[in-house]
């Protein structure tokens, strides 16, 4: 098995070394369009995108949440590197529409706007938080790597209240996609570990995520906050 250590939800991205081998580029490929971090509340519909990759020497995986770092687009040649950022995605809920029921958009302070597979402008910050990566295999294609997110029961505060984690969901998209997203929209379950995404051997594959706070009950006042942290893993 090969497991790339958990990003952190704020996050922090997990990475491997290189890639090099691609079969085309971003216009020849297959889009997807569905309908969605450190999360934090005070009490889009764009989508995915798949592409093909040569399999090369030496295997690799490669999961990025936010903001990540590359030598250069992975179709000329570039490297990831480790990047130790965290990023957030928070709210702040008025006093006025607290618990009312009406879903509060979130924003993160992530500035990962464009893909490293060619340079694309995919995401739009802070509204969505970007998501992908690539699993390439050394030669005939293998089982899938699974992207999961282990999540903590709540969000609580500094005095010990809660908001349950299943209040915050997500929609998933990506400027100019249509069709199927790699990373679907969902909901973060309360406490325990969730799949949030799938990527074939020998592909690229990202998704750019909109966050929201339910906002339907009246949790006491005050800054809430909680961390996932995501995973990947590849037979």
């Amino acid at each position: 098995m090969h497991t790339i250590p958990p990003s952190i939800l704020a996050l922090r991205p997990g990475r491997t070394p290189a890639c090099h081998g691609v079969s085309y580029g971003r216009g020849g490929l297959h889009r997807a369009f569905v309908g969605a971090v450190l999360l934090s509340a005070v009490s889009g519909a764009a989508s995915a995108y798949t592409a093909t990759l040569n399999p090369a020497s030496p295997q690799t995986i490669y999961l990025q949440v936010g903001v990540g770092s590359f030598t250069n687009d992975y179709i000329y040649g570039g490297q990831p590197e480790n990047n130790t950022t965290v990023n957030t995605v928070s709210v702040t809920v008025a006093s006025a529409v607290l618990g009312n029921g009406a879903a509060q958009a979130m924003t993160t302070n992530s500035t990962a706007t464009q893909s490293y597979w060619d340079g694309y402008t995919y995401c739009s910050v802070p509204a969505q938080l970007y998501i992908g990566g690539f699993y390439r295999t050394t030669g005939a294609a293998t089982a899938a790597a699974q992207i999961t997110a282990t999540v903590p029961t709540a969000l609580t505060d500094a005095t010990g209240d809660s908001i349950a984690f299943s209040k915050i969901q997500w929609t998933s998209s990506g400027n100019g996609d249509t069709g199927t997203e790699p990373f679907p929209a969902g909901t973060f379950v309360n406490g325990g570990v969730q799949t949030v995404g799938s990527m074939a051997s020998n592909t690229w594959n990202e998704s750019c995520w909109t966050f929201s706070y339910l906002n339907n009950t009246l949790p006491p006042v005050g800054t809430y906050t909680g961390v996932v942290l995501y995973t990947m893993t590849a037979p």
